[in-house]
């Protein structure tokens, strides 16, 4: 019954676009706890303790500004806002490949932040809103899938582009993907 109840879910053609579209999201934003310390200390001698301000400043900004950026942004459609958030992600991410001074480190990363704060509350929004008031808790299981899969295989992707195409190009290629996603989420509202 419980799988017959996933083969249900996955008929669902609005929702497994939306999902797939989310995994190019978070093939994106998950080199924040992966591949980026390791590019900042290869390529610009940043030291751990630079990265855990980096990302202390990452937190502090969530808890300060998290509840306002949701209330601010609850009103509007669902899929804009992922596409805006994805939009931060790509400026953000994609300044790495391009940028060498310290303090533009902290600067893209306040822009990434920004982004997960529009994109972390609504995108399980987006999923009550696509999926049948019944079945709402199978589908926020199968939008699981959507960070396991790129967990799984996107930091070995990660590494690969690092070393065998360019440190740099890890960023571009992120910024190349939000760019498609933050299209994609806005598509699909059309659907």
């Amino acid at each position: 019954k419980t799988i017959a109840g996933y083969k249900e879910v996955a008929k669902d053609r609005v929702f497994m676009i939306y999902c797939l579209i989310s995994v190019g999201v978070v093939l994106v934003y998950m080199n924040m706890n992966s591949t980026l310390s390791v590019f900042l200390r290869d390529n610009y001698g940043f030291t751990a303790d630079w990265f855990g301000l980096l990302l202390a400043m990452n937190a502090a900004m969530v808890v300060f500004f998290q509840i306002w950026i949701a209330n601010k942004i609850s009103k509007y459609d669902p899929m804009k806002m992922m596409a805006l958030g994805t939009i931060f992600y790509m400026v953000g991410f994609g300044m790495y490949g391009f940028i060498s001074e310290f303090y533009l480190f902290f600067i893209a990363m306040a822009i990434i932040t920004i982004g997960e704060m529009i994109i972390s509350p609504v995108s399980q929004t987006a999923v009550s809103f696509l999926a049948p008031q019944d079945k709402r808790g199978r589908y926020m299981a199968f939008f699981g899938f959507t960070w396991g899969i790129p967990a799984t295989f996107g930091v070995i992707i990660s590494g690969l582009i690092m070393d065998y195409i360019g440190p740099n190009w890890l960023w571009y290629i992120a910024a190349i993907i939000g760019f498609i996603t933050a299209i994609g989420f806005w598509l699909i509202r059309k659907i």
